[in-house]
């Protein structure tokens, strides 16, 4: 995984601090949405959709940090719309910091270019970069022509300036796993601290129904794009487990208090793909009044059914790991035989 390994110590400290306890339901990610404003209109996004009014919400740094305290997850991923609009983005990713978050900033990096100076490199602190495939599969995704290459050169900057740095892809439907073999390989060799992906979740409010995969189709374009993945080298931000899931290999049900979401509106039920339109004033409230049973695919929930996006499932995959010392090993190994990368840093994307 990406995270550095202070970050993954904490987190397996956290993780066994909480089954000590006797703790069932805890997060480990805190989803913050702290604005639904965004510069790009995507296909597959179900945020952008609402009245302006709404878009022109903001919640302010202190309402940010109250979140990641009064929630205790160690990492806080801040999303939205595009954070970067958001005019005291560097304040709240700076006090996240001070809290010891160990903070995703998840931006489509249009901005990125202009924006990076306000920020400071830390090991607590990664940019997460939208990019939804090769450059003619993204721009056609974001609708519009050349924000793939200006992604690519806030990455080039960034990794410069010595900031951690991933990938966040979504896989939509019809995508090539030939194409995105070798677009792993090029974004290896842009020197990426880890990739990111995820089967689109079909959100009601999105313009382009057709673009998701059903479950059977996630399973199969997996196996065939992930196939050899460890000997190929390619360093992704998931638990092996979560990657076995995707190809069919483990099979698991949704765990969606696993990464709670806050947004304007407060804390969104169920979770962070589906919003049933009742909002809890706290964190414990969402925990507490929340009917868990209803979601999830072996709920029988039809919005549920296809889903297999991290939010919902990598918490699933971790609670496994730590559920048997065997397990625990079996963790270790598969992480050990991942090919570190030689690529050379020609032929990178452009």
């Amino acid at each position: 995984m990406a995270l550095p390994l202070s970050t993954q110590l904490k987190m397996f400290r956290y993780i066994m601090k909480q089954r000590m306890r006797g703790i069932e339901k805890y997060p480990l990610v805190l989803m913050l949405e702290p604005l639904f404003a965004c510069n790009l209109k995507c296909a597959g996004c179900g945020k952008i959709q609402y009245p302006p009014d709404i878009l022109r919400k903001r919640m302010t740094p202190e309402e940010c940090w109250k979140a990641a305290e009064e929630c205790g997850a160690p990492v806080v991923s801040v999303a939205g719309g595009e954070p970067l609009v958001h005019e005291q983005m560097p304040e709240i990713v700076s006090g996240l910091i001070e809290r010891g978050k160990h903070v995703y900033l998840c931006t489509n990096a249009l901005l990125l270019e202009s924006e990076l100076h306000k920020f400071s490199p830390s090991s607590l602190f990664t940019l997460s970069i939208h990019l939804d495939g090769p450059e003619e599969i993204h721009d056609r995704i974001v609708r519009r022509e050349g924000v793939y290459r200006t992604a690519i050169a806030g990455i080039r900057k960034a990794k410069a300036e010595g900031f951690n740095v991933m990938t966040n892809t979504t896989i939509f439907q019809c995508e090539s796993s030939a194409e995105y073999r070798r677009w792993f390989d090029e974004c290896m060799g842009l020197g990426l601290d880890g990739m990111m992906l995820s089967p689109g979740y079909a959100y009601e409010k999105a313009p382009k129904q057709e673009l998701f995969l059903k479950n059977e189709q996630t399973k199969a374009w997996f196996r065939e794009t992930l196939r050899n993945w460890r000997k190929k080298g390619w360093a992704f931000n998931h638990s092996p487990f979560y990657m076995d899931f995707l190809e069919g290999k483990r099979d698991y049900d949704c765990t969606p208090w696993g990464v709670p979401t806050r947004t304007i509106f407060g804390w969104q039920r169920p979770c962070y793909l589906m919003a049933e339109g009742s909002y809890a004033a706290t964190y414990q409230e969402l925990i507490e009044t929340t009917d868990w049973k209803k979601y999830g695919p072996k709920s029988g929930n039809p919005r549920c059914i296809n889903c297999m996006l991290h939010g919902g499932f990598e918490p699933s995959a971790v609670m496994d790991m730590f559920s048997s010392p065997r397990k625990f090993l079996q963790m270790v190994f598969d992480v050990a035989t991942i090919k570190k990368p030689t690529l050379p840093r020609s032929g990178t994307p452009r």
